[in-house]
């Protein structure tokens, strides 16, 4: 299904003619963040926090405000992806969805967006997941497939999950198969394993004990 279908119009924007009290009314009857403004043509000005919206004085219109109209907006081809991030960098859950004209269409909500997420490979099939670390000039996701792969692994995503100047990390979801032949391959090529699993954890252990062992022995 696609992400246009769904688009929902029963809220229209407020007019910038419109009062203040309206806006107030507006968020005492909806739970939205956020409320789209237009002007008398529909053109998309902007939106109107719920936090704004009760600092400022009732009998005034919108216009006397333009100052507080947070300009984001996606369009209504944008990809789920960079729709849900337009989400989170803007902290809001109404996204309004405009024309090439910048007409305003409708507006995602966030539940919705979070749903397609949900529904996709990475988290809807069996795998474990795994987190991997390596230098940022040193992996590559080529490497990282092949490695998944040549262990009859099946790769059902993939993504950056934290980055700095030095280290990279990558979040893995892996099907098919076990993940200790995986996550001993990633070794073997220098990643750091940051999150493995349970099986991981508990040959480690046994590592750990044959270890002290063998030193018990030599003494």
């Amino acid at each position: 299904m696609k992400l246009s279908e769904y688009i929902i119009n029963d809220i229209k924007p407020l007019q910038n003619t419109s009062k203040i009290s309206e806006l107030q009314l507006l968020f005492n009857q909806l739970t939205f963040s956020h409320i789209p403004v237009s002007d008398k043509n529909g053109t998309y000005l902007g939106s109107l926090s719920e936090t704004d919206a009760h600092c400022f004085d009732s009998t005034k219109p919108l216009s006397e405000y333009p100052y507080a109209f947070e300009d984001f907006f996606v369009r209504h081809d944008t990809l789920w992806l960079d729709v849900l991030e337009a989400f989170a960098k803007n902290s809001t859950n109404i996204m309004p969805v405009l024309s090439e004209q910048n007409n305003y269409l409708g507006y995602y909500e966030l539940n919705d967006v979070i749903s397609l997420f949900n529904e996709s490979p990475f988290f809807s099939e069996v795998g474990g997941v795994l987190v991997i670390e390596k230098g940022v000039n040193d992996y590559s996701f080529s490497e990282i497939s092949q490695i998944v792969e040549s262990n009859d692994g099946k790769l059902l995503g993939a993504f950056i999950s934290k980055m700095n100047s030095d280290l990279v990390q990558v979040t893995l979801k892996i099907g098919n198969t076990g993940l200790n032949e995986i996550i001993q391959t990633f070794r073997r090529y220098s990643y750091n394993i940051i999150s493995g699993h349970e099986e991981d954890s508990y040959i480690e252990s046994l590592k750990e004990r044959s270890d002290y062992l063998n030193k018990y022995l030599d003494i």
